[in-house]
């Protein structure tokens, strides 16, 4: 399982930056208001998630990657503590207590990551 971990990661990652794609407008409610451009910030976000997911899945890019996948997580943690806090404005995207648990979620796919890209078991 370990060797199939930084694949898996990389599974999770282009699928998550495919879907800035495919529900562009949604993840365009959730960024901060404070934030510029915000059609830009998604599909930039989802562009580094897909190259970054690409990128962990091969070895000699793999730390490089990583480390670029935990700055985007820290990156897009104003968009998920947004939609926490204004969870009945995001309810058509997930039920509130799913807003709330993304925010822990973060931190484990930084583990997860971390874990993986160091070569240490995360399972």
């Amino acid at each position: 399982m370990k060797a199939l971990q930084p694949y898996l990661i990389a599974v999770v990652f282009t699928a998550a930056g495919l879907a800035h794609f495919r529900f562009l407008e949604a993840y365009e409610a959730i960024v901060p208001a404070w934030l510029p451009a915000h059609r830009e910030l998604v599909i930039a976000s989802g562009a580094f998630e897909i190259l970054g997911a690409l990128g962990f899945a091969l070895r000699a890019t793999r730390l490089a990657a990583g480390w670029g996948l935990i700055a985007l997580l820290f990156a897009v943690f104003p968009a998920n503590i947004e939609m926490a806090v204004d969870a009945r404005h995001f309810a058509s995207l997930a039920p509130p207590w799913a807003l709330y648990a993304r925010l822990p979620l973060q931190f484990v796919l930084m583990w997860w990551i971390y874990a993986a890209m160091n070569g240490r078991r995360s399972s």
